[in-house]
C-alpha cells in the first residue's frame, strides 16, 4: 500500500496523486536496444509525500533566527551519529563559533522538514544568522578558501 503524510496539503489532490500512483502497472519491463534478456523494475511499494505545514515552516524559520548559528545535524556535537555532522562541528569548533544543534534524529518532521525549507537534500546543514549556508562540503570548501572566517565575522558571530 502507499503511506502518505501530509500538511497543509490540498487532500484531493493528493488522493489523485495516490489514485494515479496506484493505477500503474505493478511491473514495468524496459528492453535493451541489445538483444539481452529485459531487466524487470518493481514498483515502489510505499512512498512518503511530505509538505511542509505552516506551523512547522514557522518553528523552523523561528529557530534559525533566533540564533546567530546553527546546526541541524545528525546527533549531537558532544556525539554525532554522522562523520559529516562531526565534520561540520569539527569546523566550528575550529573557527570558535557557539552553535545551536538541533539532533534531526530525534523528530521526523524536522528531518524532512529542515531539508523543505532550505531546499537542500541533505544533513547536515548550517546556518548563519538565519541564512543557509550549506551542508558538510560547502562548510568544507568555505573554511579551506577562509571564506567561512570571514562569513563568520562578518555576522559577527566569531
Amino acid at each position: 500500500g502507499i503511506n502518505a503524510e501530509y500538511g497543509g496539503v490540498n487532500s484531493n489532490l493528493l488522493k489523485m496523486f495516490i489514485r494515479l500512483l496506484k493505477s500503474s502497472s505493478s511491473r514495468k519491463t524496459i528492453r535493451r536496444k541489445t538483444p539481452h534478456t529485459p531487466i524487470k523494475l518493481k514498483k515502489v511499494q510505499s512512498i512518503r509525500l511530505y509538505a511542509l505545514s505552516q506551523e512547522l515552516k514557522e518553528k523552523l524559520h523561528k529557530e534559525v533566527t533566533s540564533h546567530p548559528a546553527v546546526l541541524y545535524m545528525k546527533g549531537t556535537p558532544e556525539i554525532p551519529r554522522c562523520g559529516f555532522s562531526k565534520t561540520v562541528v569539527e569546523i566550528l569548533k575550529h573557527e570558535g563559533v557557539k552553535f545551536k544543534s538541533v539532533n534531526v534524529l530525534e523528530d521526523e518532521s524536522i528531518r524532512e522538514g529542515i531539508k523543505e525549507y532550505s531546499e537542500w537534500p541533505t544533513i547536515p546543514q548550517l546556518f548563519i544568522k538565519g541564512e543557509f549556508v550549506g551542508g558538510c562540503d560547502i562548510v568544507k570548501s568555505m573554511h579551506k578558501e577562509g571564506q567561512l572566517s570571514k562569513l563568520l565575522s562578518d555576522a559577527g558571530v566569531k
